[in-house]
């Protein structure tokens, strides 16, 4: 099966270094992308279906690195079904999980945590809920934790770190030696920074980002608390780790990190989160909206924001997703200026703090979502014609 998708006023690569690609028109062969150019080369290509996406713009499919699933589409945080689709329909194709924190009945312990990351790695491995790419399984390190242990959580295909501070212990001396040992494997390591989220966590402060190192401090502007302005940007300055913001985080100290980061030149370690299902709530809106905040309120390029959303955070965790390029999965996002909304592109809509509308999703060259069921409908929906 091969789709044509042309008629886009901007086509986001998802890379910093490459961040709008030359072109107006993707072809889309086997689930992959084929070419990326302007249509009267592309369309030359024998194909078996067109989407005429209306000069709207084409990103690639969007990633939630802070979200905290349980089995599947369930999460009795907030007893609710069918959460991962609802992301799905904001334009987030990949999910990552930050730890299995609202298990039911979770043991705090290294047979308790290795378990739960283990069956959750299982569950989400063969499970497409709506057609999203969901990641689960991340341990959440515990003292005691073995490397016989992570040797049989790599069996059952665990490759995350949940969030560091939701466990027993932030006793750096205690908890070193796992956290060590999944960074030797190339796992991803997170560091909860901010107050308590829930009964049980602990308060999580900068000077244990300097003492541990990890790759990500998720949620900087506190999960939902967090921690004073000047600790953050002791971090930032004196680390060189990725800088998460999250939706269900302070909106103030969003603003503020964002916004030194832009002026420092350090967009390059931005990172956005939703830290959801949560007590905030499920919001499947989350990665747009905090997108929306970067750019309306702390001045970020909307394609830069929109590339770290996708491909730096892609390639923070070694995933084949987040960009634009022949050979990857055809993970697309079409977005569209909402119906009433101002401005002529999607672009101009994340400038003037508006949710732009998703137009279409596409996941594995399949058309997953039309229209999306949670933003405005577009002011120009796609057209498509043929088999697609």
């Amino acid at each position: 099966m091969s789709t044509l998708i042309t008629g886009a006023s901007a086509i986001v690569g998802g890379r910093l270094a490459q961040p709008v690609l030359a072109g107006d028109s993707i072809l889309v062969k086997g689930g992959k992308i084929d070419r990326i150019g302007f249509a009267a080369d592309v369309a030359r290509e024998p194909h078996d279906s067109t989407i005429d996406v209306a000069n709207a713009v084409i990103i690639p499919g969007l990633i939630d690195p802070h979200t905290h699933p349980v089995l599947g589409d369930f999460t009795p945080r907030q007893n609710t079904l069918g959460w991962v689709t609802a992301h799905l329909n904001g334009g987030v194709t990949t999910l990552i999980s930050a730890g299995e924190t609202h298990w039911p009945g979770r043991r705090r312990t290294p047979i308790g945590a290795k378990s739960i990351a283990m069956a959750a790695a299982q569950s989400s491995l063969d499970l497409r809920p709506g057609g999203a790419k969901l990641h689960g399984g991340a341990i959440l390190i515990e003292p005691g934790l073995s490397s016989a242990d992570f040797d049989d959580m790599e069996r059952a295909g665990v490759r995350l770190v949940g969030e560091i501070g939701l466990g027993t212990s932030i006793d750096a001396d205690r908890i070193r030696g796992p956290i060590e040992e999944a960074r030797a494997r190339g796992w991803t390591i997170p560091l909860h920074v901010g107050g308590a989220s829930v009964p049980g966590s602990h308060v999580v402060s900068g000077d244990l980002v300097v003492e541990l190192n990890p790759d990500v401090v998720s949620h900087a502007n506190g999960g939902p608390t967090a921690r004073p302005f000047a600790e953050i940007l002791r971090v930032i300055e004196g680390t060189t780790v990725a800088i998460e913001v999250v939706q269900a985080g302070n909106t103030r100290a969003l603003v503020r990190i964002v916004e030194h980061l832009n002026r420092e030149g350090l967009l390059s370690r931005l990172q956005f989160g939703t830290d959801s299902p949560s007590g905030t709530g499920v919001m499947p809106l989350g990665i747009l909206r905090t997108i929306a905040y970067a750019t309306a309120f702390a001045g970020v390029d909307p394609v830069a924001a929109l590339c770290c959303a996708s491909g730096e955070v892609a390639a923070r965790y070694r995933l084949d997703a987040g960009v634009i390029e022949a050979g990857r999965p055809a993970d697309l996002v079409v977005l569209d200026v909402p119906l009433g909304g101002q401005g002529g592109t999607a672009l101009d809509s994340f400038v003037n703090g508006d949710i732009p509308s998703v137009a279409l999703v596409m996941v594995d060259g399949e058309v997953v979502v039309q229209p999306s069921r949670v933003t405005p409908p577009p002011r120009h929906p796609p057209i498509v014609s043929g088999g697609c």
